[in-house]
């Protein structure tokens, strides 16, 4: 099995071509604790910590290489990538290759990996939904391709590099998460991985306080799709139901395939059934053809989860009954968990993140379900323009689904004035300011056949309810 070598490595650096076999680096990590022999150590500066504090730990961990910036380090051997390299050079069992800039160095070298490398690369952003997204379409893909997919939230200049340095020829198909915080940072990512097919989820005003504006947020986005190859390799899958993605199909020169709830989009969806803790059912359309399937996936807004993996199967050459089959056994890690809460109850655990869509979204879920309905909703971070309008939309959507309303830090205030003026009761909604405190007004409120809905952004450490709540563990 052909994998990155450290002769390549040098050789995406340097342009120098070394002679030899190559000796294969098994893997690319920036924490010392998680070398394995044969691993190229990558010595990042953080906030906290600084990487080349720890060269000397991955080398004991039977690390093969160090990317570095700075001499001085021990007494291993060093090849500095800044000078013309010696074409005969021999290596060292174990080395520290100088670079000016480890990070950019180690996209450089990611870059010419995946040069050398034939696969079909999908790339996946949006403001909400890549995550899963990502993880239902890879499961998805493996019924028939050899699939690497970023692991966990690595979906950033640090992480989707990375996660391409796993790559090796046994793969046909990657499937990658593609983070954005500001424009230009998409388009980086894109450069490094060279995706053939661009999934885009939705636009909204996640991150528009360091974005700026929901222009920007677009524009950072609509990166993915520009930076497509023209059809046929190209394709751009885009949500017909979000009209600032709809109008990205005027921004690439790729396929355009489109999916949602309209007759419209080349792959649609209609007799949508939400079935609560049981998942979701519903009826493709595509081409003529009409399939019934049911999703173990909680909330009704998994349907666009289920039809971006159904359209990257479809653009991918997956038969309908690899499509159904792998959708309705998927067993792809989602962030909203159903636990077993205190006295009988059931907590949902949506505690990764929220947004103002993701959050209704969740409401949507819990007003599927039968009990009194708790919604536990904390401040959602990073809205900037848009946050009171954004809390405030999220309150009037409580109001319509939840019994009582447990609101915590001081954004969610706004949510618990907005629901109180669209109609709950003011006896039936409680403000506190952090974690803790919402503990403690659950624990007197909480019954048997209670469904409580905990969600916010993870600054608010909204997890700590969950973790507090759930049983066995109180």
């Amino acid at each position: 099995m052909k994998r990155l070598s450290l002769e390549l490595a040098i050789e995406a650096l340097t342009g120098a071509t070394l002679s030899g076999p190559g000796v294969p680096l098994r893997d690319a990590v920036i924490d010392s604790r998680e070398v394995s022999p044969g691993a190229l150590f990558v010595a990042l500066r953080g906030e906290q910590t600084d990487g080349h504090d720890y060269v000397a730990q991955a080398f004991e961990r039977g690390a093969r290489a160090a990317l570095v910036e700075r001499d001085g380090l021990g007494n291993w051997p060093v090849i500095d990538t800044r000078r013309p390299v010696s074409p005969g050079l021999t290596m060292p069992a174990q080395v520290c290759l100088r670079v000016a800039d480890v990070m950019a160095a180690m996209q450089q070298i990611a870059r010419y990996w995946r040069s050398k490398l034939s696969l079909r690369v999908i790339g996946i952003t949006g403001s909400v939904g890549k995550s899963t997204t990502k993880e239902v379409t890879a499961e998805l893909l493996e019924r028939r391709y050899r699939t690497l997919k970023n692991p966990g939230n690595l979906n950033n200049e640090i992480g989707l590099p990375l996660t391409v340095l796993k790559l090796s020829d046994f793969h046909s198909r990657a499937v990658l998460e593609m983070g954005f915080y500001v424009p230009g940072e998409v388009a980086l990512l894109c450069d490094i991985a060279r995706p053939q097919v661009g999934v885009v989820t939705n636009i909204g005003p996640v991150h528009l306080e360091r974005a700026g504006t929901m222009e920007a947020i677009v524009a950072g986005k609509r990166e993915l799709v520009e930076s497509l190859p023209a059809a046929p390799e190209g394709v751009a899958i885009l949500n017909y139901d979000d009209e600032r993605v709809r109008q990205m199909a005027g921004h690439t020169t790729a396929r355009v395939f489109t999916y949602g709830l309209s007759p419209r989009a080349d792959l649609w969806a209609d007799a949508i059934v939400g079935l609560g803790l049981d998942g979701v059912r519903f009826a493709l359309h595509h081409g003529g053809e009409q399939e019934h399937i049911r999703v173990p996936m909680l909330g009704q807004h998994s349907v666009h989860t289920a039809l971006r993996a159904a359209a990257v199967g479809l653009v991918e050459g997956l038969s309908w009954e690899e499509i159904l089959s792998g959708l309705q056994q998927t067993h792809a890690q989602l962030r909203l968990v159903a636990v077993p809460g205190p006295g009988g109850s059931i907590l949902l655990d949506d505690t990764y993140n929220a947004s103002p869509d993701s959050t209704i979204a969740a409401l949507n879920l819990l007003a599927e379900l039968e009990g009194r309905r708790l919604a536990v909703l904390g401040d959602m971070l990073e809205l900037g323009s848009y946050e009171e309008a954004g809390h405030r939309m999220v309150g009037a959507r409580a109001a319509a689904v939840a019994d009582e309303l447990l609101t915590v830090g001081p954004r969610a205030r706004w949510i618990a004035e907005e629901a109180t003026r669209a109609g709950l009761p003011a006896s039936h909604v409680v403000h506190v300011e952090s974690a803790e405190q919402a503990v403690k007004a659950l624990r007197v409120r909480v019954g048997a056949g209670d469904v409580i809905l905990v969600k916010g952004s993870r600054g608010m450490h909204m997890d700590q309810i969950v973790d507090e709540l759930a049983e066995g563990t109180s």
